[in-house]
C-alpha cells in the first residue's frame, strides 16, 4: 500500500472522529483483482463523504492479486474500512448481497471499486433516501445530463440499451438504466427480501426491483460513467448469458432450479453435438455409410459412436464449466484434466442410472416412452448431483 505516512495519519484521525458518531452509510464494493483501486477509492470516499459517518465494505472473491490483504492493511489505520474475503464463492450479485447484509448502517450503497462510478454522487443519493421521499436512489448512465463518452465502449452502450428495455419489462418500473450497478437504499428494505433474491448473474439492482413486492419510489441521478482505472472487470464474456439466466431465475427458478435447468440445457445441446459428430465420423472421416448386419461396419459404428460420445462429453464439460458453474470455474491444465476425467465418470454412472431405471420400468409393464423419459430424467438428476459435488464441489 503506497500511501504517504502523512496521508495515513490524516485518514486515521478522520476515521477516529467519524466512528465516534452513529453510522449513517455503508458503501459495499465487490472486488476481484483490484488491489490498486482500494486505497484510492477510500480516499475518494473520504473526500466525498465529509461530515457523514460511513464505512466501506470490500467484498472480495479471493483475488489472487491480494486485494483482500490491501483492504485489511488499510483497515488497520482506518477502522471505517472492512473486508469480507469470500472463499469458494464468486459472483457480483451475491457479493453485493453479502456485503449489504453485513452492515449495521441504516442505509447502504453498492458501487464499483474501479472508479467508473463517481463517489461525489453519494451525498445527494443519501439525502434523497434519508428524507423518506424515496426508497431507492441510483445513478443512471442514460439519464438526461449523464454521459458514457469517457467509457469508450459504444458496443457496450448499445447492448446496455437493449438490456435496459428488457429489464424494464421484467421489473415493471420505467427507469433509464435499471442495469445500473450504482445504487442506494435502506438496509431494512434489502434485508426484508434478501432471502428471496437470487444472487444469480451480475445486476443486483434488477434483482431487487423484480423481487420486492411493493413498488419502490426511485430517485434517479445522472452519472458520468468513467473508464476503468485498474483491475479486472467482473463482467466477463458470459455477461449476456448471465443476464438471461437472471431473467429465467426470476420467472421460473423456483419451479426448476436455475443451475439444474442450465445443466439440462447443456445436456440437450450435447445430444445434438453427439449426433452431428457421429454423422461426420461415419460419412466423412471413415468414408462409408453404416449398414446394419455387417460386423466390420458395426464395429466401425461402435468406434465412431464412442468417439462422438467423448466429443459430446467434452463439449458438455466445457460449457458447464464456463456457464453452469461459472462461479466455480476450473482453471489451469491440471484442474481441467482432472475435472474432465471426473465428469466422464459421473456421466457413465448417470448413463447406467438412465438405462437401468428404464429397463426396470419396462419389465413391470410401463409404456416404452414413459420408461425412457423417466430414465433420462433420473440419469440427468444423478449426473447433476454427482457433477455438482465431485467435479465442481458445489450443490
Amino acid at each position: 500500500m503506497n500511501i504517504p505516512s502523512s496521508d495515513l495519519v490524516k485518514a486515521a484521525e478522520a476515521a477516529v472522529e467519524a466512528v465516534s458518531r452513529p453510522l449513517e452509510l455503508a458503501v459495499v464494493l465487490p472486488t476481484y483483482n483490484e488491489r490498486k483501486n482500494v486505497a484510492t477509492m477510500v480516499a475518494r470516499l473520504d473526500e466525498a463523504l465529509k461530515g457523514i459517518a460511513w464505512e466501506a465494505i470490500f467484498v472480495d472473491d479471493n483475488s489472487p492479486d491480494g486485494t483482500s490483504d490491501e483492504a485489511r492493511q488499510l483497515s488497520q489505520v482506518d477502522p471505517r474500512v472492512r473486508c469480507i474475503q469470500r472463499i469458494g464463492r464468486r459472483g457480483l450479485a451475491s457479493a453485493a448481497i453479502e456485503g449489504m447484509c453485513s452492515t449495521a448502517a441504516p442505509i447502504v450503497a453498492v458501487m464499483d471499486a474501479d472508479h467508473q462510478h463517481d463517489p461525489a454522487l453519494l451525498p445527494k443519493m443519501l439525502a434523497a433516501v434519508e428524507t423518506g421521499e424515496y426508497d431507492l436512489a441510483y445513478a443512471s448512465r442514460f439519464a438526461e445530463g449523464a454521459s458514457t463518452e469517457a467509457w469508450g465502449r459504444p458496443d457496450r452502450v448499445k447492448a446496455s440499451g437493449l438490456a435496459n428495455r428488457i429489464a424494464n419489462k421484467v421489473t415493471g418500473v420505467e427507469l433509464t438504466d435499471p442495469m445500473s450497478g450504482f445504487f442506494m437504499l435502506r438496509t431494512e428494505t434489502l434485508r426484508a427480501d434478501a432471502h428471496r433474491l437470487s444472487g444469480v448473474g451480475f445486476k443486483i439492482l434488477l434483482d431487487i426491483l423484480a423481487t420486492v413486492d411493493r413498488p419502490l419510489k426511485v430517485k434517479e441521478f445522472p452519472l458520468n460513467f468513467a473508464a476503468r482505472a485498474e483491475g479486472e472487470s467482473k463482467l466477463d464474456q458470459t455477461v449476456v448469458f448471465e443476464f438471461l439466466v437472471g431473467l429465467y431465475d426470476k420467472w421460473l427458478g423456483r419451479i426448476i432450479p436455475t443451475r439444474f435447468a442450465l445443466f439440462g440445457t447443456v445436456g440437450a445441446m450435447g445430444v445434438v453435438v453427439q449426433l452431428a459428430a457421429l454423422w461426420a465420423l461415419l460419412h466423412l472421416a471413415f468414408g462409408e455409410r453404416f449398414v446394419y448386419g455387417n460386423w466390420s461396419e458395426s464395429a466401425t459404428f461402435n468406434v465412431a459412436n464412442t468417439l462422438a460420445a467423448v466429443i459430446a462429453m467434452t463439449f458438455n464439460f466445457a460449457l458447464n464449466n464456463e456457464l453452469t458453474y461459472s462461479d466455480k470455474r476450473l482453471r489451469g491444465f491440471g484442474p481441467l484434466m482432472r475435472g474432465w476425467a471426473q465428469f466422464g465418470v459421473t456421466c457413465s454412472l448417470g448413463l447406467l442410472t438412465n438405462v437401468g431405471s428404464a429397463a426396470v420400468l419396462k419389465t413391470i409393464g410401463i409404456h416404452d416412452f414413459v420408461a425412457v423419459v423417466t430414465g433420462i430424467v433420473l440419469g440427468s438428476v444423478w449426473n447433476f448431483a454427482l457433477s455438482s459435488k465431485f467435479v465442481w464441489g458445489k450443490y
